[in-house]
């Protein structure tokens, strides 16, 4: 995400870092540096003509603070303009009105509302203990209707039962009849996309407003699309008045231009982003967090709520008094596996993590980093109960019967066992150290 953009600033930045005083020559060549980059991500030009004015007035007429260098303080004030751009702060769904609260997802075709109405139930399912109730209502798209039902049932949250056939605004109105029967308390609609703007298409949406009076209308939007993207939002925001933007596609190669143009253009937040296929790959937009990642600071927060998510508080408490006490088995390590998979994929923990970024630039060491761990649960869950609990057991013979039953190789076991005994045995020796290392392992 924001690799292009971000690799760019990043380097910027660090020359900038080095400035002993902050005057206005060099001030004005970082920032036509900056410009070019923004320009070149395809940021909207009179975004970047506004932000590169407000870092330049703040570079020149405010005072460095006496903990950083003059570098540091300008790279504090780009990030703080990025975070400006891009809202200020986090924008949550308005979840506040009567039952069932009435969510509209609009956009153009191919867009991927459809998902984004399922993971939008998912993460309220999960996250808010919400009960959610997902209505299709694309009578146009071929299978959209059975696709929305499918994912339903995958994310087990009710759905209405609409027809290729039927009236969108019927099926509107009748699924929030339907859901206030059954004591749904969030209907997301998922509406018909054209593949260009129509007023065909926007007549129909703004019926479907007129009838049910959804409390949040949300614009779908490809962040792959650029400059296209914010042309998109200003269409719909003028048509539907939107409330929110879901920007999907942001883990492709998405130049960043999108997120920091969408808000400043349409004056309405960016609420969620899409990272990914999988139906938990939808994170909630924390503008500096966001502006943390594209100038390469990372995004230790989210990175956190993921692990806190992945490794249940009283599991991760066990796991840290069994490493201090040496007890930690593979039964165990299999989850701890377990757990960092859930967390996302390697390439986005390290875009996360600061300092890590540099190693997403391997794709063949991650793609092996990922293989091994599928390949370490393969070789544990051949193994018995007994085995997972006491590896001193493991003799050649018994290597041999789990490297076979895993599809693996007996060298391949052999690493595994090597590699959890080391990790056993540096986590127990961090122990000696201390109550400093109890609470940071407490962290892991």
């Amino acid at each position: 995400m924001f690799e292009g953009i971000s690799e760019k600033l990043s380097s910027t930045l660090k020359k900038i870092r080095g400035f002993g005083k902050l005057s206005e020559n060099n001030i004005q060549d970082a920032l036509r540096e900056v410009r070019l980059i923004l320009l070149e991500a395809d940021v909207n030009f009179k975004v970047v003509k506004d932000f590169i004015e407000s870092v330049k007035n703040r570079a020149l007429g405010q005072e460095v603070i006496e903990s950083l260098t003059p570098g540091q303080q300008f790279i504090k004030i780009v990030h703080e303009e990025l975070v400006r751009i891009l809202g200020e702060e986090s924008s949550d769904l308005d979840l506040r009105a009567t039952p069932p609260v009435a969510i509209m997802l609009v956009g153009l075709q191919g867009s991927g509302k459809t998902t984004t109405a399922a993971k939008l139930a998912k993460l309220l399912k999960e996250n808010l203990k919400r009960k959610p109730y997902l209505v299709p209502a694309d009578v146009y798209r071929p299978a959209a209707i059975e696709q929305l039902k499918v994912l339903a049932q995958t994310i087990g949250v009710g759905v209405y039962d609409s027809q290729q056939g039927d009236n969108p605004v019927d099926i509107c109105k009748d699924a929030v009849s339907s859901a206030t029967y059954s004591s749904y308390d969030v209907v997301i609609i998922d509406t018909a996309g054209r593949l260009h703007i129509d007023e065909e298409l926007m007549d129909e949406l703004r019926r479907i407003k007129a009838e049910i009076n959804p409390h949040e209308i949300l614009l779908v939007a490809d962040a792959m699309t650029g400059q296209d993207a914010v042309n998109v939002s200003t269409s719909f925001n003028e048509a539907l008045d939107i409330d929110g933007i879901i920007l999907t596609k942001m883990d492709g190669d998405a130049r960043g231009g999108a997120a920091l143009s969408i808000k400043a253009v349409t004056g309405k937040p960016i609420k969620f982003f899409g990272v990914g296929e999988k139906l938990e790959a939808l994170e909630v937009f924390y503008p500096e967090r966001i502006a943390s990642r594209i100038i390469g600071m990372g995004d230790v927060l989210t990175f956190i709520e993921k692990a806190q998510v992945a490794f249940e508080e009283k599991k991760a408490e066990e796991m840290a008094k069994k490493l201090l006490k040496n007890e930690f088995s593979l039964e165990d390590f299999r989850e701890a596996m377990i757990a960092i998979r859930k967390m996302g994929t390697l390439d986005s923990m390290t875009e996360m993590i600061p300092g890590m970024k540099q190693i997403a630039k391997n794709p063949k060491a991650l793609e092996m980093a990922e293989k091994e761990i599928k390949k370490t649960i393969a070789i544990i869950d051949s193994m018995t109960l007994k085995e997972r609990r006491s590896h001193t057991i493991l003799n050649g013979s018994r290597r041999k019967r789990i490297a076979k039953g895993s599809g693996t190789k007996v060298e391949d076991t052999n690493r595994v066992i090597k590699n959890y005994v080391q990790m056993r045995d540096m986590m127990k020796n961090m122990g000696k150290m201390g109550k400093l290392a109890k609470r940071m392992m407490r962290y892991m």
